[in-house]
């Protein structure tokens, strides 16, 4: 059975010009740079982001786990939201793998703070640990778009402390496609970003980090640490080059459909969308009885989702259009009306 899975963008295959691009790719042994689809993977990267270099890696988790090694030293402290992906989904790696303190704190609707940030830099004092890094996120993992001046308020301000910014990504050309914007205007706002290339751009595998030249280095050093050099890379770096130059130019659609989707849900008795719909997710409040039995229920009728309700995240990407929405949309009203 071909299913409609909602759950998340990461469940995005490959299209069958990424297949294509990954059985004929040139390749080579990253390890040693001579992969040579790997290495305009990188420099593509870099320039959309505007960077000096980039570093393909397996993940997003990855990506960010690089920077923090590589921003930091072991006893030093990060600030986060309380609700990053950096903070409260990477399995405490940062404690693992940099030693490295992390502040946690709380925003109204997840945007961020500028002056909440200042006030969290510690002053120097010899019992406090040195704040060195302040970690961001856009888009939201809520569905948000943090808005460029407010990126450029904390850019500014923790350089005043010369204090660096990195970016966790995973989604950052949605973000840039909410707000209208070149994705170079969000790297602008940042020291280093992380961008997923195998969530709603359909890549299998992969992430790029991005960087100045030397930080790149130094995190290079540390992807071989972790068992990152992968070897002969072009074949995933070569749908990683198509998710870049081709899928990026078409998420405004996911977003569309994801409107769509929010529309024809709030037609339903009983459901609410609590919040507007930003980039390609949809988050409904289902106040009928028995939702906890609506995911097996809908699995056994070709429809995949996450969650028991009655809140729920649903989320669109290339494999789903306006086919797919209408199906799922009838499939919860039969679900209602049993």
């Amino acid at each position: 059975m071909k299913y409609i899975d909602l759950r998340s963008d990461t469940v995005s295959h490959p299209t069958p010009a990424m297949r294509e691009a990954m059985y004929t790719a040139e390749v080579g042994d990253d390890v040693y740079r001579d992969d040579p689809t790997t290495n305009r993977l990188e420099e593509l990267a870099a320039e959309m982001l505007g960077k000096e270099a980039a570093l393909f890696v397996t993940s997003g988790t990855m990506g960010n786990q690089l920077a923090l090694m590589t921003h930091t030293r072991k006893g030093d402290e990060a600030i986060v939201s309380a609700n990053a992906h950096i903070f409260t989904h990477e399995v405490g790696a940062a404690a693992v793998l940099s030693s490295l303190n992390m502040k946690p704190l709380t925003f109204k609707d997840d945007i961020y703070d500028p002056d909440q940030i200042e006030k969290a830099i510690w002053s120097g004092d010899i019992h406090e640990p040195p704040t060195t890094l302040i970690c961001l996120e856009n888009a939201l993992a809520n569905g948000r778009v943090v808005p460029i001046e407010n990126m450029k308020k904390i850019y500014d301000m923790a350089h005043s402390h010369g204090i660096p910014v990195h970016l966790d990504g995973a989604r950052v050309f949605n973000a840039a496609a909410a707000l209208g914007v070149d994705v170079k205007e969000i790297g602008a706002c940042v020291d280093s970003v992380s961008c997923c290339l195998s969530k709603g751009l359909c890549a299998p595998i992969g992430a790029v980090l991005c960087g100045s030249r030397e930080f790149i280095e130094r995190a290079r050093k540390f992807r071989k640490m972790l068992g990152g050099g992968m070897r002969q890379t072009g074949v995933l770096a070569a749908a990683g080059i198509i998710a870049l130059t081709d899928m990026t130019k078409r998420l405004p659609e996911d977003h569309a459909h994801a409107k769509l989707l929010a529309e024809k849900l709030a037609q339903l008795d009983g459901v609410t969308i609590t919040q507007n719909v930003e980039i390609n997710m949809v988050f409904a409040r289902l106040d009928w009885p028995k939702t906890e039995e609506l995911k097996p229920w809908l699995y056994e009728r070709g429809v995949v989702i996450n969650g028991a309700g009655p809140d729920f995240r649903f989320v669109t990407h290339y494999w789903i259009g306006e086919e797919e929405i209408d199906k799922f949309v009838g499939l919860l009203k039969e679900f209602k009306e049993r």
